[in-house]
């Protein structure tokens, strides 16, 4: 098979004095629009000539003519020039984020309760963005995170870095983890919700020892184990009967009476049936980051995604945003 022949070594500024030549009645005129010399301009197109090896002008007094090669060869610098455009548009467009594709992924209650007016801001300022979003479990999303699947993800803080324990009652600790940058949005409380007593009868909060049993995340979620550290901080000895992603099922089998949970307070006593606190004070916080692939390409619209995450973040934990990583 013959081999096609090399690119010919063409500048877009040569292409555009043959478009201006035809243009303009005269060479002067089309060397005004260029905005180089007449000379400039008759060097430009002899050296054009040369490179293509065509005869593309006819002299006509003191002016030069499109031979009919010369017409071809406008047809197609037209084209080229025209996808030339094309491209400068579209990357231009890219360098300030305004196209692409973005994979965000999230929690659920970042997706539903925290940040649905800044994606759909952001879907409004960027239609030529193609949003793609996923909702899971944080450790799924650290997995699809770490695989490329994903450029960006809303997930609870990775519980422990290297062994050592991250996020207690306080809510302190390092939001890092190998492979993942992060960059802090906001803290929320969890607390401890239980059956209520048939009517009459009320709640009886005896020692920790005695709560449960729980329902509660699955592994490997993170949630579960903050909660769990927390509660055998307290000499619980953590024991599960029933499993959900879903904070609304737990809602549900805690309504039934079939166990205790731990929710974050915003799931657990939303309208119309919000579970009752077993105490006032709330086990422990965890923090809510937006996480990266360490080394991941520098992506503009992700990029801007990622600053109005912290942004709306900033809605519910004032002056809260961080960087970490």
């Amino acid at each position: 098979m013959s081999q096609p022949p090399p690119l010919l070594n063409l500048t877009t500024h040569q292409l555009q004095y043959l478009l201006a030549v035809d243009r303009w009645p005269t060479m002067a005129d089309a060397a005004r629009e260029l905005r180089i010399s007449p000379s400039a301009l008759s060097q430009g197109l002899s050296e054009l000539e040369r490179k293509l090896g065509l005869t593309l002008f006819e002299r006509r007094g003191r002016n030069r003519a499109l031979t009919a090669q010369g017409r071809e060869a406008l047809a197609r610098c037209e084209r080229i020039l025209a996808a030339t455009r094309d491209l400068t548009v579209w990357a231009n467009a890219a360098a300030e984020g305004e196209r692409g594709e973005v994979r965000l992924g999230l929690i659920d209650i970042a997706a539903v309760h925290y940040f649905p007016d800044t994606l759909v801001e952001f879907r409004t300022e960027r239609p030529d963005v193609d949003l793609r979003l996923t909702v899971a479990p944080s450790a799924t999303l650290v997995d699809q995170l770490l695989d490329g699947r994903l450029d960006a993800a809303v997930i609870v803080e990775p519980p422990s870095v290297g062994g050592q324990a991250s996020l207690g009652p306080t809510g302190a600790g390092d939001a890092d983890r190998d492979g993942l940058t992060t960059r802090e949005l906001l803290t929320e409380e969890l607390a401890i919700y239980a059956p209520v007593g048939p009517p009459g009868t009320g709640q009886r909060i005896d020692s920790p020892a005695t709560w449960g049993p729980w329902v509660t995340f699955p592994p490997p979620s993170h949630t579960r184990r903050h909660i769990a550290a927390a509660l055998r901080r307290l000499g619980n000895d953590f024991r599960v009967e029933a499993e959900s992603h879903q904070p609304e099922v737990l809602r549900q089998l805690v309504h039934f009476g079939l166990g205790w949970t731990v929710l974050p307070v915003l799931q657990a006593e939303a309208e119309p049936t919000p579970l009752l606190r077993a105490r006032r004070r709330p086990l422990l916080t965890r923090r809510l980051v937006v996480a990266q692939r360490r080394g991941s390409p520098t992506d503009p619209a992700t990029d801007r995604l990622v600053a109005g995450l912290v942004a709306g973040a900033r809605r519910f934990a004032p002056g809260g945003a961080s960087e970490t990583g």
